[in-house]
């Protein structure tokens, strides 16, 4: 009788359990506040009945290789939201000029060997994305920062709102840009564009460069943290994920994360009628 071959799901998840013994604590990281230019509120603005920033956690709490989760905020409001459902809290400085920035605080308050930036504006985040994320500090012992990627076509390359990555061979980031990369300069068609995801793993080196580095031209110019890493020669890992998300930057992103997980709840319904 043959075995039964397991899902590369299921290996994938397996695998990671297993590095994440060898490599030490992974601590995931919610960055959170209440001042946004183009969503104000945006953390505790309603989906499904939920707070934003309570689907970020209930859903990234569910990847086995994170040893602990919290939300770092500045706002005592976003902290009562947290408290309110039971969402480990720390309250940061407000001097925070990025989401990097508050988890290098929490890595001074928390020790932990491996550090995971969770937007707070990104609630579709699965355990499939986190496992990703960790992957490269296994195969590349040098690894300092991972992210992640997405396939995506050339009208949606074409919006300045998602952000775009170039890789070297060795998957390590050439350039992130919200322009559009690479640029087809003879009209081939045979582009492959990747959206960047804005999920981060960092070492507590990398963390800690991050902090006592000034914020560099490049990340000025085209509002972007992690260019800094790029222009002080930090590689940044990227890995290719199937999963696309939704960052919510918009009310027209809002709307589209609800409708997601109101059919995600109907699928369910279906596939487990009472």
């Amino acid at each position: 009788m043959q075995g039964t071959a397991r899902h590369p799901r299921h290996k994938l998840a397996t695998l990671v359990v297993y590095l994440i013994d060898a490599m030490g604590k992974v601590l995931g990281v919610i960055p959170a506040r209440l001042e946004s230019t183009r969503l104000p509120r945006k953390a505790l603005r309603p989906i499904c009945g939920q707070p934003m920033i309570v689907w970020v956690y209930k859903r990234a709490r569910q990847a086995r290789c994170l040893d602990g989760l919290l939300v770092a905020t500045d706002g005592e409001e976003i902290a009562s939201v947290c408290r309110q459902f039971a969402v480990p809290v720390m309250m940061t400085s407000p001097a925070h000029r990025s989401g990097t920035d508050r988890v290098f605080e929490v890595m001074t308050r928390e020790p932990a060997e491996l550090y995971v930036n969770i937007q707070g504006d990104e609630p579709m985040i699965t355990p499939e994305h986190v496992e990703l994320l960790l992957r490269p500090f296994h195969d590349e012992p040098e690894a300092q920062v991972s992210t992640l990627k997405v396939a995506m076509g050339l009208d949606a390359a074409r919006n300045p709102n998602d952000v775009k990555v170039v890789t070297d061979l060795r998957g390590r980031a050439v350039y992130f840009s919200r322009a559009l990369i690479p640029y087809d300069r003879d009209g081939s068609g045979r582009v492959q564009y990747y959206k960047h995801l804005g999920f981060y793993a960092y070492t507590r080196a990398a963390l800690n460069k991050f902090h006592n580095l000034p914020p560099s031209p490049l990340e000025q110019l085209e509002k972007l943290e992690q260019l800094r890493f790029l222009e002080n020669g930090i590689p940044i890992t990227v890995v290719e994920t199937s999963q696309d998300t939704i960052g919510v930057d918009t009310e027209e992103d809002l709307k589209k994360v609800e409708e997601y997980f109101r059919q995600q709840g109907s699928e369910r319904r279906e596939t487990n009628p009472r």
